[in-house]
């Protein structure tokens, strides 16, 4: 590279529970700018979980992103006309940020009357160890095991 890298930018962590990954979900949450809301949609969806659960919803949260974080992905890569599938293991802060938005998406496209509750659902089904953020995650991994053979590509 021919400049120096970029300096990190700092996330301050949030309001209600003093922590930056609270603020990096709530980021991804967002849409047009609009972060009280997204702020709102979080904390209601915690508090649902709580009710639901009968746990601490933060800690709920917690472990249902651990669940739908994925540890390995494949790439695309072009070797004498033939392209394959090459497994690689992820950076810590790309994995965490794959789980995070996987998990926004797919609660986006449940079927229930408001985001809070489509996030709590969500949330709820990850840290079961199902769901489809969950399922997202296995089909990643299958796909890096199948194509386990190709690795050796993955250091030309």
């Amino acid at each position: 590279m021919r400049k120096s890298r970029p300096k990190p930018r700092i996330t301050l962590p949030d309001p209600k529970y003093k922590e930056v990954i609270v603020t990096k979900f709530v980021n991804n949450l967002m849409l047009k700018g609009k972060k009280n809301i997204s702020y709102r949609i979080f904390y209601d969806a915690i508090d649902i979980i709580s009710e639901r659960t009968k746990e601490n919803g933060l800690e709920v949260w917690r472990k249902a992103l651990a669940n739908v974080t994925p540890a390995v992905e494949v790439r695309s890569r072009r070797i004498g006309g033939a392209t394959f599938q090459i497994p690689s293991e992820i950076r810590a802060e790309r994995k965490l940020s794959i789980g995070m938005k996987n998990l926004i998406n797919v609660a986006r496209k449940r079927h229930e009357k408001s985001m809070q509750e489509k996030l709590a659902g969500e949330i709820i089904a990850a840290y079961k160890e199902e769901g489809s953020a969950f399922k997202k995650k296995e089909d990643t991994h299958r796909m890096a095991e199948a194509n386990k053979a190709f690795s050796h590509f993955r250091f030309k």
